[in-house]
C-alpha cells in the first residue's frame, strides 16, 4: 500500500465518529469559521469556492452560509460520503462534493473556482507541494485567489506534547524530508484509531511559498500567529477566536500561520 493509499484508509476510519461530532456541534450552533480565517478570507458572496482536504465538510458548510457555491474535496470515500450526508441533514444545496487527491486533482474542476481554501491541519499530508500548487492554480480562475490556515513548520518541529509544559524539545527536523509514521490517527473528535501507518510530512516555509511561487501564483500575504487550532496539552480554549493559546506565548513562536496568494 502507497503513502496516499495508507492515509486514506486511516482518515476513513475517522469518517463516521467525525460525521457525529461534527453535526453536534453545528447542532449546538459552533459552525463557524476560525477568527483569523473570517477576517481574512473577505467577502464570498457571488463566489464559487473549492475546499481541499474537506474532511467530513464541517468547514465546508460554513463556507457555504457565505458564497455562492462550495466544492469540497477530500481523499477518502468515506469522508465525502459523510460530508453529503452533513449538508443533507442541514438543507444545504450549494455544495457538492468530489473524491480526489489533493495533489492530482481532476481536469473537470480546472477554472472553475475564484478561490480555494484548505485549513486546519492539511499541508503536511501531502507528499508532493509541487504537484499540489500546479493542481490549486488549475483549479482557479484567472484573478482568483488561494487561501491557506494551517499549523506553522516552525512549531511542527517541536513535541507538541511538551509545550504546555514549558519544555521546548525539538523532536522532528525542520527539513527532513521522510515522512513521520503513526500507528494511530484521530483524537481530537473522535477516539484514537490504532493499527494503521499514517504518514506525515514536514513541509518548510519555503517549500510552500516556493511551490506556489513555482506554480505561476503570486504571494499576497503570509501571517503568523501564536494560538493554535487544536489543543495539543496545556493550551486554553478562547471562544472568541475559535482557537487555542498557549499561556505566555503572545510573543515567543507562532503555533499558526495563514498565507494568500493570487492567480
Amino acid at each position: 500500500m502507497s503513502e496516499v493509499e495508507s492515509n486514506r484508509h486511516a482518515w476513513g476510519m475517522l469518517a463516521e465518529d467525525h460525521y457525529r461530532h461534527y453535526r453536534k456541534r453545528i447542532e449546538d450552533g459552533e459552525n463557524r469559521l476560525n477568527a483569523h480565517i473570517r477576517e481574512e478570507l473577505g467577502d464570498l458572496a457571488g463566489k464559487r469556492v473549492a475546499h481541499l482536504q474537506c474532511n467530513v465538510g464541517f468547514d465546508t458548510l460554513a463556507l457555504a452560509e457565505r458564497a455562492a457555491h462550495v466544492t469540497g474535496v477530500d481523499l477518502a470515500p468515506e469522508n465525502v460520503r459523510c460530508a453529503r450526508m452533513l449538508a443533507e441533514d442541514f438543507g444545504f444545496a450549494n455544495v457538492d462534493f468530489v473524491e480526489a487527491d489533493a495533489c492530482n486533482l481532476p481536469a473537470s474542476l480546472d477554472g472553475r473556482y475564484d478561490v480555494v481554501f484548505t485549513s486546519e491541519g492539511v499541508l503536511g499530508w501531502l507528499p508532493d507541494l509541487d504537484s499540489w500548487a500546479r493542481g490549486v492554480r488549475r483549479l482557479l480562475a484567472d484573478g482568483g485567489f488561494l487561501y491557506v490556515f494551517d499549523s506553522h513548520p516552525f512549531y511542527l518541529a517541536f513535541d507538541e506534547t511538551k509545550l504546555g509544559r514549558g519544555e521546548y524539545d525539538l523532536a522532528y527536523p525542520y527539513f527532513g524530508k521522510e515522512p513521520d509514521v503513526d500507528d494511530c490517527i484521530g483524537g481530537y473528535a473522535s477516539e484514537p484509531k490504532e493499527g494503521v501507518e499514517a504518514y506525515f510530512w514536514m513541509h518548510p516555509v519555503s517549500d510552500i511559498l516556493n511551490a506556489l511561487i513555482g506554480a505561476g501564483l503570486r504571494i499576497d500575504a503570509f501571517n503568523e500567529f501564536p494560538e493554535n487550532f487544536f489543543d495539543s496539552g496545556g493550551l486554553e480554549l478562547s471562544p472568541e477566536k475559535g482557537l487555542y493559546e498557549l499561556p505566555g506565548n503572545d510573543d515567543r513562536f507562532p503555533m499558526t500561520f495563514s498565507l494568500r496568494a493570487s492567480a
